[in-house]
């Protein structure tokens, strides 16, 4: 005989003692050739001024601005060419009254010299350059520290690591990149019926879905999905493996939740820790379990229908995930969310909250009526519903928010 479900708890119950679960970071650092995406898990000060020096902002003239005053179209100032400076050059003489050095953008600035003019307000004459208008005193110089000064925040912990502040690391010369660790995530698939896909497929046996769909989901919520061979549902083969995890952060399985005597993975838990939750009430992803193992990790157990367990990780999961990883702040839950027409009266069940699969045809909602053991229904859906466990029917014609599947997750 089947055993019963513990205490059914409500969703919003689940999200709060998942958003509870105390969280340990862990820091590291990495190469910056290897830090895009990752997340900075310290203040990031400046090592150095920048620029480290007065650097020509402009092609031209470094000049004695004074030397220039009064210089126009009909009277230009004829100064004297001392020599040639260009990036990544340093100045070998020291600028005088009445003479000039022809410098490229991103040059150090000639000593003494106090302003730079533009090469298109000069010309080249008997040997002399001739300065058509006046530089004004700092014109095209970026003074030492002008940008940022030594000492001073030049990118905040939890920032993202994206191409341009890869940059902004590159310009201080750091070589290795404080980053919080990527949460490991053991993923254990179990069922006597699910088989890999490189094993020939028998009358009885189905092709291992959830696998590479719940790591793939872990990946993209910033963590590291570990997973093995598949295991049987079998008390202590699921044991075994749980505790051949060593340095994981977080174990996922799916199936083996329900009620039935074939899952055992409640058996597994009450033995290794502690069930906390087990049954949600929602359709799909009734039969979900959380527990508590003695070595202080947590388990999340999730339906062994393909369309289930992605449903529930997405609306439960997902979020503690992307919080673990400290990418939660970097994605907005609301994005991609539309109000759309129902295309068609439904009825929901009654008591449980109700997440509805919908196709999107335009400004329609089209319900999928697929049950969740139904793969296709992904390949069809474009997003979901949430229907609430008081609602008895929904009328044809009524506006709905869809929530996009593949929007619920962070690309990183």
């Amino acid at each position: 005989m089947g055993r019963e479900f513990l205490d059914i708890k409500d969703p919003d119950d689940v999200k709060r003692i998942i958003a509870n679960i105390p969280i340990k970071k862990r820091v590291e650092k990495v190469s910056i050739e290897n830090s895009l995406t990752r997340i900075l898990s310290e203040d990031i000060n400046a090592t150095i001024n920048l620029p480290p020096f007065r650097r020509v902002q402009m092609d031209g003239y470094a000049v004695i601005a004074e030397d220039t005053f009064n210089a126009s179209e009909e009277n230009p100032v004829r100064l004297k060419l001392l020599e040639v400076v260009g990036a990544g050059d340093v100045p070998a003489k020291k600028l005088t009254n009445g003479f000039c050095t022809e410098v490229s953008t991103g040059a150090p600035v000639p000593e003494d010299a106090n302003g730079v003019v533009m090469v298109e307000f000069t010309d080249t004459k008997d040997g002399e350059i001739l300065i058509y208008e006046s530089a004004a005193i700092g014109q095209n110089i970026a003074k030492v520290g002008s940008d940022i000064k030594v000492g001073e925040l030049l990118l905040k912990s939890f920032t993202q690591i994206t191409p341009d502040k890869i940059g902004v690391l590159s310009a201080i010369g750091l070589r290795e990149v404080p980053v919080f660790k990527k949460p490991r995530v053991a993923i254990i698939s179990t069922g006597n019926e699910i088989i890999s896909n490189d094993e020939e497929l028998t009358y009885g046996k189905i092709y291992d879905i959830n696998s590479q769909t719940i790591s793939s989901a872990v990946k993209s919520c910033g963590c590291l999905p570990l997973h093995t061979e598949i295991v049987k549902d079998d008390y202590n083969s699921l044991k075994d493996k749980i505790n051949e995890f060593k340095d994981v952060d977080l174990f996922i399985t799916s199936g083996s939740t329900s009620a039935g005597t074939g899952d055992i993975l409640r058996d597994v838990l009450d033995d290794m820790g502690e069930v906390i939750v087990h049954g949600v009430s929602v359709k799909p992803g009734k039969p979900t379990i959380i527990g508590r193992l003695r070595k202080g990790k947590f388990l999340f157990g999730l339906p062994g229908n393909p369309a289930a367990a992605i449903m529930v990780f997405h609306i439960f999961f997902a979020p503690f995930l992307r919080k673990m990883a400290s990418i939660d702040m970097l994605v907005d839950q609301n994005k991609g969310v539309v109000e759309l027409v129902l295309s068609r009266r439904y009825r929901p069940a009654r008591g449980r909250t109700h997440y509805l699969l919908v196709k999107i045809d335009g400004k329609n909602a089209i319900p999928i009526l697929k049950d969740s053991g139904a793969i296709t229904a992904l390949a069809e859906a474009d997003g979901f519903i949430e229907i609430s466990k008081n609602a008895e029917i929904l009328e044809k014609g009524i506006n709905v928010k869809v929530f996009p599947l593949s929007g619920l997750i962070n690309p990183i």
